[in-house]
């Protein structure tokens, strides 16, 4: 369970969050709203990228603040642009990083970092030049490099925005189907009409939170 206990998070003298306490315990979560609305704030602070400026946010009992390390083994982090998260030279590597940060023994990295890469669709990629890749294929190896962790929650940053078609459909598949639960900052409303729960942010509040047949309409209702 993730919990936010009177969150508010302020950058300088501006508020991007007020007050918020929301406890996210559905297996997928979106979390909607226009520019500006408080989103990525939201979504960074789920894993301690960000601490909030006032109150706290749990990950299944950890606190953000305190426990950071351990909060951030919990929950995997894909960006929206996957350029931020590709550091290594090769597609194999770059999987592969974060299980020797982690000391994992050569041969288990090696077996699940393999695992990974066909699970994808990149083993064919393993050696090329990470940076190379489509954009698609970029978001691919991003997202590997997450869930080769054995994350218990990911969140995902607008996955969807820099995809074309068929790996937009590959990658909201890959969501469905992903054991984890999932938190999805997302403008792409028909990506989560299936999801167990949508969250609508404005001005850093939440204004609305239902299932998405409730909680969709509303919001493009406060669009009009």
């Amino acid at each position: 369970m993730i919990e936010f206990r009177s969150v508010t998070h302020a950058y300088g003298d501006r508020t991007v969050l007020h007050d918020l306490s929301v406890r996210l315990t559905e297996r997928r979560v979106a979390i909607v709203g226009g520019n500006g609305s408080g989103k990525s704030t939201f979504a960074r602070l789920l894993n301690g990228l960000l601490v909030p400026s006032s109150g706290s946010v749990l990950v299944d009992g950890l606190d953000t603040r305190t426990d950071g390390r351990a909060v951030r083994r919990r929950v995997g982090f894909v960006f929206q642009n996957p350029d931020m998260q590709i550091v290594f030279p090769t597609v194999e590597e770059d999987v592969g990083f974060g299980l020797k940060a982690r000391k994992i023994p050569k041969e288990e990295i090696a077996r699940r970092t393999a695992a990974a890469l066909d699970r994808h669709g990149l083993a064919r990629y393993r050696h090329q030049p990470a940076h190379q890749l489509s954009g698609g294929e970029k978001q691919l190896l991003a997202i590997a490099g997450v869930l080769v962790l054995e994350p218990a929650h990911v969140v995902f940053d607008e996955p969807t925005t820099l995809l074309d078609l068929r790996n937009r459909r590959r990658v909201i598949e890959l969501v469905r189907e992903l054991p984890q639960s999932a938190v999805v900052v997302t403008h792409d409303l028909d990506m989560v009409m299936d999801f167990d729960r949508v969250l609508v942010l404005e001005d850093g509040r939440v204004v609305a939170d239902d299932v998405p047949s409730v909680a969709i309409p509303a919001y493009v209702a406060r669009l009009s």
